[in-house]
Formats: C-alpha cells, sequence, structure tokens
C-alpha cells in the first residue's frame, strides 16, 4: 500500500474525496435539495470500501427512511441543543471565546492560501464546508484542518454514537479516512470528554478584526466575492 493509502484508510484520492464529499452531504440540513441528492449520493458509497461505506450507509438509510418533517426536528435537536454534538470545529477547543475568533481566522486563510474565498454565510470551521474543502480544493490542507481538530472531531463521533444519532455514521466513516489515534491524541480526547470546551464567553471578534488582511494570504488571482465549492465528479451526478 502506497504511503497515501496508509494515511486515508486504504483509499485513493479520487474515492478519498467522494468519502468527504458524502459525510459533507449526509451532515447537511436535511432539506429538500440533500434529500433529492441521495441517489447520487448511495451510487457513490457503493464505491466505497466497507469500512466506510457501511457506516455512510446507516447515515443514508435513515435519511431516506424518515419523513422530512420527522428529520428536521431531529437534526435539530441533534446539533443546535447539545454542546458535544457541535459541527463547529473550534468550538471544541475553545468554545465562544477569543481564542476561538483567532482558530477561524486561521481556517479563512488556510482557504484563502489555496484561492478559495469562503462564503461568509457560514462560518469557516463547519464541519461541512471543511469536508466539501478537502474534497474539492486542496485534500492536503482540508486534511490538515481536520487533523488539528482531531479531539474534538473524535468527541462528536463518540457523542454521537453514544446518543445513538443516525449522524454518527457519517462522521465515522470521516475518522475512518485519518491515521489511527495515538496514545496522546486519545488522552486529547478524553481530556476534553471530561472538561469541555471553555465556557467563559467573550465574543468572536477577533474574525471579523480589520487587523486581519486576508490578500497577503490569498493569490493575485482570487475573486472579489465568496466563491461557491465546486461540484464534485460523483459518478453518476451528470
Amino acid at each position: 500500500m502506497n504511503p497515501l493509502r496508509r494515511r486515508t484508510g486504504g483509499l485513493d484520492r479520487e474515492r478519498l474525496g467522494w468519502t468527504w464529499q458524502a459525510a459533507s452531504l449526509l451532515l447537511g440540513y436535511p432539506d429538500d435539495d440533500l434529500l433529492a441528492n441521495l441517489p447520487v449520493v448511495r451510487r457513490v458509497v457503493a464505491e466505497l470500501p466497507p469500512a466506510i461505506a457501511g457506516p455512510l450507509s446507516a447515515t443514508l438509510d435513515h435519511l431516506a427512511t424518515t419523513a422530512p418533517e420527522a428529520l428536521w426536528e431531529e437534526y435539530v435537536e441533534t446539533f443546535d441543543t447539545r454542546r458535544r454534538h457541535n459541527l463547529f470545529l473550534t468550538y471544541f477547543a475553545h468554545g465562544d471565546t477569543r481564542k476561538r475568533g483567532v482558530a477561524l481566522l486561521r481556517f479563512r486563510q488556510t482557504y484563502l492560501e489555496s484561492g478559495f474565498v469562503p462564503d461568509d454565510s457560514e462560518l469557516p470551521d463547519h464541519l461541512c464546508v471543511v469536508l466539501e474543502f478537502a474534497a474539492t480544493i486542496d485534500q492536503e490542507r482540508g486534511r490538515r484542518l481536520l487533523l488539528d481538530h482531531r479531539a474534538g472531531l473524535e468527541l462528536l463521533r463518540l457523542s454521537l454514537g453514544e446518543a445513538g444519532s443516525p449522524w454518527a455514521g457519517a462522521v465515522t466513516a470521516v475518522s475512518a479516512t485519518l491515521p489511527p489515534l495515538g496514545d496522546d491524541e486519545w488522552a486529547a480526547v478524553r481530556r476534553l470528554a471530561a472538561e469541555g470546551p471553555p465556557e467563559e464567553e467573550v465574543g468572536m471578534t477577533p474574525y471579523d478584526t480589520p487587523a486581519f488582511d486576508p490578500g497577503a494570504a490569498a493569490p493575485a488571482a482570487a475573486p472579489d466575492g465568496p466563491v461557491l465549492l465546486p461540484t464534485p465528479s460523483f459518478p453518476g451526478a451528470r
């Protein structure tokens, strides 16, 4: 097995992108567009190894067999009311503190360095945004963002699993694309589980500070406004 596949759960670059894009879609709000695209996602998942296809299929099956109204209520209950089910990666390490604002700037700067100007309607550390970026723009930088926030990602996976959430499968699949956790990383997960994110709410002002100049990170040809992430080259998507 080549070094890339050893680091990505046995996946080549193409299937790694499919996995991250599928997980990004399945972790999004289950609106009409997502539900209409489930057959396409299912065809993609069928091309993936069982260790990754299995967890993704569990989430897929729930979305495909549950009434939309019930899904909407369940999604809000899962991700909007429970701190350990937070989809914003920097929240686990920093809570709602000024340090989180600085961490958000690092996400945005990473995107700009790859020529991507994120849409300000969503914070850049949202797991769905990170996965789409990793799948369609820059796999290595996206992977690094996931690894830098691995403790939070693993706590999210464990918490969703303990709650019996159908969305646990999508996060489990993402985790399977990353290297096995070492002892120090497991210790960080346990510490985060015991202590939780910081609770002091002092705002996230640094994310909007004019002192940050994204122009230095962006390439000369960067567009003037937000750019939508490209549509993935899923088999059967067109």
